[in-house]
């Protein structure tokens, strides 16, 4: 095959992919609407008359974020349809280009995707817009429509909800949060009350979202009680067959065969203890994360592979 030309299509956006991928999943919250969405920006991007871009990496940003705000004012309709609580699709960070800022890191976290649900689609378009890619309030304006004064409003009025609910967005080193996560396995598997009641918060919510694929909770586990009664009788009649502590959405996260599925959990912890646990287990959202790798036996029957941690009756560290 004859190596694309430098005036080719593709020599000028494959470099700008990884970066366009984040941001339309970081507004979607779905790998497989945002690698639609950035397909169709490259499908624009063949016919546009580039000769008049100045600037390629603003054209694109521009293009995939007015596609990504239709798909996301359709898939809100879509969503509400859905089986049981939807969460979002747990991701490889590195496919999505570096995260060397605090606020493109924040902007990934499973929790802060989760709590932009909650928003309308322009807010979320003007908070990751000017939050993670520092886009200019003019800019975000033309894409959301509107003037520039309301486009500030929008991300003002996003980013004090978002404050709200998560209250420091910006939390634990990665360290301290696997620490944790691998507590809270090592306390379900083994029962342990008291435990759990330690590293929970009083409000602690439980969402598990199967999509109507595989078995899970229809409704939210709200408050430490419940959570705690929940995630023990869960893990009494369903031992774990595999867990592997790895990373998703830049934070440390379980990848658990359970009962013969696969299904992933994230932990939102703030103040160091957890007030979400967010288990993914429809299949559909695991398809794109890489396969974990076939592992002989570990200690206490858990399994271990390249790139992850088997994580035993001691925790990974």
């Amino acid at each position: 095959m004859a190596a694309a030309t430098p005036d080719a299509p593709e020599t000028l956006f494959e470099p700008h992919r990884p970066l366009l991928l984040g941001l339309a999943y970081r507004l979607l919250g779905s790998m497989w609407d945002a690698e639609d969405v950035v397909q169709e920006a490259y499908l624009r991007w063949t016919r546009a008359d580039r000769g008049q871009v100045r600037e390629p990496r603003a054209f694109l940003v521009t293009v995939v974020s007015r596609l990504a705000l239709d798909q996301l004012r359709s898939a809100r309709v879509t969503r509400e349809a859905y089986v049981g609580p939807w969460l979002p699709e747990p991701v490889d960070t590195a496919q999505l280009g570096p995260q060397d800022t605090v606020e493109l890191r924040d902007t990934l976290s499973y929790a802060t995707l989760h709590l932009m649900e909650q928003l309308t689609p322009p807010e979320r378009a003007a908070f990751v817009l000017r939050e993670a890619f520092e886009m200019p309030y003019d800019d975000i304006a033309a894409i959301v429509g509107g003037t520039v004064a309301n486009s500030r409003q929008l991300h003002h009025r996003a980013a004090t909800r978002l404050a709200a609910a998560h209250g420091d967005r910006f939390s634990p080193t990665g360290e301290d949060h696997a620490r944790l996560l691998t507590r809270f396995l090592d306390a379900a598997r083994g029962g342990d009350l008291d435990a759990l009641t330690g590293m929970l918060s009083e409000d602690v919510v439980a969402w598990n979202d199967g999509g109507g694929r595989t078995r899970a909770a229809l409704h939210p586990v709200t408050g430490r009680d419940r959570v705690i009664a929940f995630v023990v009788g869960l893990t009494t009649r369903y031992p774990f067959e595999q867990a592997r502590l790895t990373e998703l959405n830049g934070q440390p996260a379980l990848r658990l065969t359970v009962d013969g599925h696969d299904q992933v959990t994230l932990l939102d912890i703030r103040s160091g203890v957890v007030h979400g646990v967010f288990a993914v287990l429809n299949p559909d959202k695991l398809t794109r994360l890489p396969h974990p790798p076939a592992a002989g036996p570990a200690p206490d029957g858990v399994h271990s592979g390249p790139g992850t941690q088997a994580c035993g009756a001691t925790p990974c560290s």
